[in-house]
């Protein structure tokens, strides 16, 4: 799925940063907010709706809207990006198919090396026990 094709559907906000940073902190709306509506967007099929709701159903809020920040920049542009990337390596992410597991047996000398090392603890630990001196 190309990804970009949800750009005219991204919303931005800018804020100011929190924490430590000095007087650019204070005076300058760096922090960027991408705000992405899954439910709304014209952009996705219904099939891929129901997939980023599935997949991404923690990161949502109640009105079904996808919402990323990034703040470590010094320029909202540069946030902007990062947030940005952030939001695609996520969606990506959502519509990856896992490839599927084929099952397989352990080899008999993997078995045979399990059997072992189990006898050789559990001879270690009896090795722990009590001696009874019959006295």
């Amino acid at each position: 799925m190309d990804v970009t094709r949800l750009q005219p559907d991204l919303q931005y906000q800018f804020a100011r940063s929190g924490g430590a940073g000095g007087q650019n902190v204070n005076k300058v709306a760096t922090k960027a907010e991408l705000r992405f509506n899954v439910r709304n967007s014209s952009l996705l099929t219904d099939e891929e709706r129901v997939i980023l709701e599935e997949k991404l159903a923690s990161k949502l809020t109640t009105e079904g809207e996808l919402v990323l920040t990034h703040q470590t920049e010094r320029t909202q542009l540069a946030n902007k990006e990062k947030v940005t990337k952030k939001f695609y390596r996520l969606i990506e992410k959502a519509f990856e198919v896992p490839k599927p597991r084929r099952a397989t047996k352990p080899s008999k000398a993997s078995v045979q090396e399990r059997i072992t090392s189990k006898k050789k603890k559990s001879d270690i630990k009896s090795g722990r026990k009590r001696v009874d001196y019959g006295d």
